[in-house]
């Protein structure tokens, strides 16, 4: 299949006046033009005993049949508290089964899943469930370092006082009801077996097949928030076409089938986990393996020889803290076969030795963004490992690529760097409640404008040169400047500040921030992180810290973010921290 896509590919562009920068996807299988709902169901009708889902930390064990039953359970009790279609569900909580079960059972009532990241504080959290409008949110108790249930109580003390799915706060008027993954009581909130047991029975199965096939494939499904040079995180509206579809073509390009075993160290919340993990299995009828619920490398090399794994997700950061886990030559790999690495690029000898030494031999390398469901270009079975760490594969099934001279929007020449477009099924439907910020980033002919600078080689592989927005990628997170500069705006000291990337070995990037105070004001950098603490992603914070009374500039009055870089790597001394790729 690999070798029959890249002849097609090679054809394409043969074919292409000039040998222009466009690649046209093509694949035998055609698409999904079904909903999440009713796919799932149709898996389960032909693998009912087949493992679904491996949570370790919480001990499931569930066939899909079984899992089928806690969905449908879920959905019931979601359509008797007057949940509808198009209704927004948020959920705010690490990689658990609660987190699958509400992603299906939401599609199976047309009910739209808002993905809250689990960093999030306060003030992030007030901003996602207000702007797209959440009427639930299904939340853990607590997560790492922050504690969820308290921050909800701090933006929302009317839950003190109020009876559960009773809620009036002022500070979040849409949000009437929270189901706490917890089994204690708390204030104002269901827990989420008391909720299930409650009102699933209230709704007979026959009302939910109805619901269900009052459902079409193109509405909306999913909203996913993205952050944005504004300042302000942007919910892109993803439809169960979107995201059925590229988890099925992500996982069929790494030849999956019901026999396949997937760990998912990566986050439910962003498409990697949800998308590429979850749909993927689902639609292949594959076993889904959560080893904990934030990233430990040693719950994931347990779980791959103790459920035989055949593949495993992850950013390179993740790989490297397997490999270089005490415990790594204690397990036995044999089952591996393949996985995917993406969010940033993976160094020749991680490639390497995760081929040999973890029995990934067909381990692939993915490229997308949030707004794209998200995959748009993946490498396949067979690809050179010089290809697979210098490039992020060839395109899609289905889809379309164009690299664009950013000034004047015509395709550029075969090897000439531009702005990388695409086109398809996979693209969003919008950015929700946004129509403005939809119009920049998908033009009139609907191509989603990425922002990344690409380059295409004669075969047809893809090259992420470069980034035209300023975006940080900070151990597989997207950061964006702006939205820490407008935080750290609101500072009474701070004048005025821009943020940039440097190097990192660890996570690939890290964040800086140059710092111009008012006059007669003193800061440290100690100071600027306690600012930060409780009060943004802890991914976000910056490292490093620059007081400066000016900033380097273009004649024309423009900050120059390049120069900044380059000074900070010099006074820093990060020269030797990139990460060398082939």
């Amino acid at each position: 299949m690999a070798n029959k896509n890249i002849s097609q590919i090679k054809f394409a562009m043969e074919n292409t006046p000039h040998k222009l920068s466009y690649l046209s996807g093509t694949s035998n299988t055609p698409l999904l033009g079904i909903t999440i709902g009713d796919q799932f169901d149709q898996t389960v009708a032909q693998y009912p005993n087949n493992d679904a889902l491996i949570v370790y930390h919480q001990n499931i064990r569930w066939t899909y049949q079984q899992l089928q039953q806690e969905v449908d359970q879920c959905a019931r009790a979601f359509m008797t508290i007057g949940l509808q279609k198009g209704d927004r569900i948020g959920i705010w909580a690490p990689n658990r089964y609660e987190w699958l079960v509400t992603q299906i059972a939401t599609a199976k009532i047309g009910a739209i899943l808002v993905n809250i990241n689990p960093s999030y504080r306060v003030h992030e959290l007030k901003y996602a469930l207000n702007q797209s409008g959440c009427k639930m949110l299904i939340t853990a108790d607590q997560f790492k370092q922050s504690n969820y249930t308290q921050m909800l109580y701090e933006l929302a003390p009317e839950l003190n006082t109020c009876p559960a799915g009773q809620l009036k706060s002022k500070e979040l008027p849409n949000l009437t009801t929270i189901i706490r993954l917890h089994s204690d009581d708390s204030p104002g909130m269901y827990p989420w077996q008391y909720f299930i047991d409650t009102f699933a029975e209230d709704t007979s199965a026959e009302a939910l097949a109805v619901q269900q096939t009052g459902l079409a494939f193109d509405e909306p499904i999913n909203i996913q928030y993205t952050s944005g040079t504004t300042g302000y995180p942007k919910g892109a509206t993803l439809s169960h076409h979107n995201i059925l579809n590229n988890g099925y073509f992500v996982a069929r390009t790494m030849n999956f089938t019901d026999q396949d075993r997937l760990i998912i160290p990566v986050p439910l919340y962003h498409c990697f986990g949800m998308v590429m993990g979850n749909l993927g299995c689902i639609t292949h009828g594959a076993t889904m393996i959560y080893p904990s619920e934030g990233f430990e490398p040693d719950k994931v090399l347990q779980a791959a020889e103790q459920d035989k794994a055949t593949a495993i997700y992850g950013v390179p950061t993740m790989f490297i803290a397997e490999l270089e886990h005490p415990d790594f030559d204690k397990h036995n790999y044999g089952s591996l076969r393949t996985g995917i690495m993406a969010g940033s690029p993976c160094p020749i000898e991680v490639m390497k030795q995760v081929q040999s030494k973890m029995h990934m031999s067909e381990v692939q390398i993915a490229y997308g963004m949030t707004e794209t469901s998200p995959v748009s270009t993946q490498t396949r079975v067979g690809t050179p490992l010089q290809k697979q760490v210098s490039t992020v594969g060839q395109i899609h099934p289905h889809l379309e690529v164009k690299v664009i001279d950013p000034e004047t929007g015509k395709v550029v020449p075969v090897n000439t760097a531009g702005e990388l477009c695409t086109r398809g099924y996979s693209v969003m439907l919008g950015y929700w409640n946004d129509e403005e910020k939809t119009r920049q980033a998908i033009d009139n002919a609907r191509w989603m404008h990425t922002g990344d600078l690409a380059t295409i080689d004669e075969d047809g592989y893809i090259n992420i040169v470069g980034r035209i927005k300023d975006m940080i990628i900070r151990g597989g997170e997207n950061v964006y400047p702006r939205e820490i500069e407008e935080f750290l705006y609101t500072h009474p000291d701070i004048s005025d500040v821009q943020v940039i990337g440097v190097p990192d070995k660890k996570y690939g990037e890290e964040i800086m921030a140059w710092v111009k105070l008012k006059e007669g004001k003193a800061l440290t950098l100690e100071d600027i992180k306690e600012f930060c603490q409780g009060k943004i992603a802890h991914f976000k914070v910056p490292r490093y810290v620059k007081f400066t009374d000016e900033f380097p500039m273009t004649v024309t009055g423009k900050i120059r973010k390049v120069e900044m870089r380059k000074v900070s790597v010099q006074e820093l001394g990060l020269e030797s921290e990139k990460m060398e790729t082939a």
